[in-house]
């Protein structure tokens, strides 16, 4: 049983390495986190399960009556930003509780954390690479179940993507929803003309037609003949370069020059940006696998250490020094230097030391002994707080291959 009083620690969670195809990270998932923390609670049906596990068999039965029906969460909380980059080293989050607390939490608290970041960090990259046009999430079918796919969406649309095809995503975010019909769609009517034609009858001039089911160009033609107006045409596989432009000539020889061209089919940040140096006349794209599952770095180098724990009374910085997977001791905190709203480099030093000049510190406290210490922030400010702050980052930086490592060192006494 743990004791009366547990002592409080401070454990911090960060990435160790960054994955080889990323310069910087995007943090993300902190609102769900948090919304983790304010309603973890141990149900009477948990109580009776864990009583069930034979390894917790000569645990006292106090623990069970009396430990875990009170438990909550009544620690502080430190945490950078959602959409705020990050880099190797850094703590994304800092959480400062009574041990049994802290250490209960971080299984999910990583899930968490690092699953939107990961994916926060691949949509990032391809908006960054589709030149200013629009980039809309649609992997919810690839995602790694319902939940997963819901919250990807979130992730990309924080790191800059303009909507999503998920609808519950939409429901639970606000997220702006866009899609298109299936191929199954025009599949099931007897020929192209009536598909397009019924799908019009109940989207209007907003619709998107998919045109690639059978032969695009063709398609194309046939949106010109029947005098349709849709507001754009989707081509999902084949030579997409060449396709769009294509489609292009047909549509404006038909006076629908306002009708936008946009594809999609396993792309990713290296085939958007292809398409984009290609000069293609291709108005937005939609991006799924590659986003929702972050295909090249599925998974982040991300861990959950102690750091501080008190002893005696006093707060003492502890360390992991397993070779390979050494800790820094102590609360930390990041700096993030520079000047006319550039970002230089960062500095990781101790908490408690005073800020170097022209930095800022990335980590704030969002949780003061279990409770929020501000309302709610909405997605869409911290979406354009995360644009903003990805363009301070030097351009190098920013660049899709071989792009500059950012400086971060650590201060004197960290």
């Amino acid at each position: 049983m743990p004791p009366a009083t547990p002592p409080p620690a401070s454990f911090e969670l960060f990435v160790r390495e960054l994955p080889e195809s990323r310069s910087f990270l995007v943090a993300a998932g902190l609102e769900q986190a948090l919304d983790y923390l304010e309603s973890w609670a141990f149900t009477p049906s948990d109580i009776s399960y864990l009583r069930s596990i034979p390894g917790l068999s000569g645990v006292a039965s106090d623990f069970f009556d009396t430990y875990l029906p009170a438990l909550r969460f009544t620690g502080d909380v430190w945490a950078v930003p959602e959409g705020c980059p990050v880099f190797a080293g850094e703590p994304i989050l800092r959480v400062t509780a009574p041990v049994a607390e802290a250490q209960l939490v971080e299984t999910t608290l990583l899930a968490t954390v690092l699953f939107q970041t990961s994916v926060a960090s691949k949509a990032a990259r391809v908006v960054g690479a589709s030149d200013a046009r629009p980039v809309i999430e649609f992997g919810g079918r690839r995602a790694h179940g319902p939940e997963a796919a819901v919250h990807a969406a979130r992730a990309a649309y924080l790191a800059g993507c303009e909507g999503t095809s998920n609808v519950e995503a939409g429901s639970r975010f606000g997220i702006p929803v866009s899609g298109t019909m299936a191929h199954s769609w025009v599949m099931a009517h007897s020929d192209e003309r009536s598909a397009f034609t019924r799908y019009m009858e109940v989207h209007g001039p907003k619709s998107v037609l998919l045109i690639d089911t059978y032969d695009a160009v063709a398609s194309a033609r046939l949106i010109v003949r029947s005098g349709l107006r849709p507001a754009a045409v989707r081509v999902d596989s084949g030579d997409l370069a060449g396709l769009s432009m294509a489609v292009r000539r047909v549509l404006d020889a038909g006076a629908l020059e306002d009708t936008r061209i946009l594809v999609s089919g396993d792309l990713d940040e290296y085939g958007v940006a292809k398409l984009v140096a290609s000069g293609a006349p291709i108005d937005g794209f939609g991006v799924g696998t590659a986003i929702s599952t972050s295909v090249d770095a599925p998974s982040l180098s991300g861990v959950y250490k102690l750091v501080a724990i008190e002893r005696n009374g006093n707060m003492v910085p502890v360390a992991k020094l397993s070779p390979g997977k050494q800790t820094l001791p102590g609360e930390k905190q990041v700096w993030r230097i520079g000047r006319d709203g550039d970002a230089e480099r960062d500095l990781i030093g101790l908490a408690g030391e005073p800020a170097p000049p022209h930095g800022v510190p990335v980590l704030s406290r969002v949780v003061r002994h279990g409770v929020r210490t501000s309302p709610r922030p909405s997605l869409q400010g911290l979406r354009a707080d995360s644009r903003a702050a990805r363009s301070a980052l030097p351009t190098g930086v920013r660049r899709l291959r071989g792009a500059d490592r950012f400086p971060a060192a650590r201060s004197t006494i960290a």
